[in-house]
């Protein structure tokens, strides 16, 4: 499907260059002389490369649609995470960086989505919250509790997250998978 390329989203697939992109940020601009065109930051699903592009509205990009499957995370082996489809039980592995920073919060059993383009894995969705266990928390600095400041802590999955000051090891807490940010006490 063709699009102009001022109608371009954040998270839009296209195809650009014989390549397959994501638009991760845009900036639409309208200068002063000349026409409108949109400043698309683009990260390719394929090699990981970024690009900065600028679509006038005359030019016109291909949209593409990614085929979804339902996977559940099974384990870990050295760089490679090993997922099963929950209909016919085939097991798939793919390397660890197609996850990036979100591969931390993997749980065994957790459902997740695989975006396939021509039955290719190019990418891993991951619920976009998880609940963790806060292994260590600084203390609270007397004083600090009025304002709304926040303290670093360390989850039971090894990444840093910043947690209010009444937040204590052995809590447990909901986190943000793409932020990496504190959202709510869990339940």
């Amino acid at each position: 499907m063709k699009i102009s390329g001022v109608d371009i989203r954040p998270g839009n697939i296209i195809e650009y260059e014989t390549g397959i992109w994501r638009a991760v940020k845009i900036q639409h601009t309208q200068p002063g002389k000349g026409g409108a065109y949109m400043q698309v930051e683009m990260k390719n699903l394929i090699d990981g490369r970024k690009n900065n592009v600028r679509f006038r509205s005359a030019e016109t990009v291909e949209r593409v649609r990614l085929d979804t499957k339902d996977f559940v995370f099974l384990y870990a082996e050295g760089d490679q995470l090993t997922f099963m489809d929950e209909v016919n039980y085939e097991q798939i592995s793919l390397p660890r960086d197609l996850l990036g920073d979100a591969a931390a919060f993997l749980q065994d059993g957790m459902k997740v989505v695989l975006e396939l383009y021509d039955e290719r894995p190019i990418s891993v969705q991951l619920p976009d919250t998880i609940e963790a266990m806060i292994v260590e928390a600084d203390a609270v600095v007397k004083g600090q509790t009025a304002s709304s400041s926040f303290k670093p802590a360390i989850l039971d999955n090894g990444v840093r997250v910043m947690v209010p000051p009444h937040i204590g090891a052995g809590t447990k807490i909901v986190v943000d998978v793409y932020e990496q940010t504190y959202v709510r006490r869990a339940d």
